[in-house]
């Protein structure tokens, strides 16, 4: 008899002994973004503007994509405001490269590059350098893979 009441009891608390063990499976978000800013808090604009990268400012802020976005100028985020697709980051500001392996990586903004007028970021200069050995490759890859990378 006390086996069995053994094992009812642990039969009945094993789910919540269980559960903050379990590991949580949830989706990755669309915009990576680093202490809730996109890119880092650099210029998404600035990367065509002036062909590098600046920082963004607290004066010139908005959300977009559940993210925040800074800008270098108030020029720069009224860019943004009218097309932001064409200025932000392919898959989400995630490591271009890695989306072409169907993995998700962190980025860094001074790796980065345009492609056929798109921004792509990469995980560090050196992953950069992989990326451009194949850009056209990495990017028809890369397209595969998003947005369902995000899901794991």
């Amino acid at each position: 008899m006390t086996n069995r009441r053994k094992f009812l009891q642990l039969a009945l608390a094993a789910p919540f002994v269980a559960s903050p063990l379990r590991r949580a499976y949830a989706a990755e978000p669309e915009v990576f973004s680093t202490y809730g800013f996109a890119i880092n808090g650099y210029d998404p604009v600035a990367y065509f503007a002036t062909d590098g990268y600046a920082d963004g400012s607290n004066a010139h802020v908005l959300k977009w994509m559940g993210t925040m976005w800074r800008f270098s100028s108030a020029k720069n985020m009224a860019a943004f405001e009218a097309n932001p697709r064409g200025y932000a980051p392919k898959y989400g500001g995630y490591c271009a490269y890695a989306m072409a392996q169907g993995a998700l990586a962190t980025t860094v903004p001074q790796a980065w590059t345009i492609h056929e007028g798109r921004l792509y970021l990469n995980y560090s200069t050196g992953v950069r350098d992989l990326w451009r050995q194949d850009i056209a490759g990495h990017v028809a890859s890369a397209n595969g893979h998003w947005p369902a990378a995000l899901n794991g």
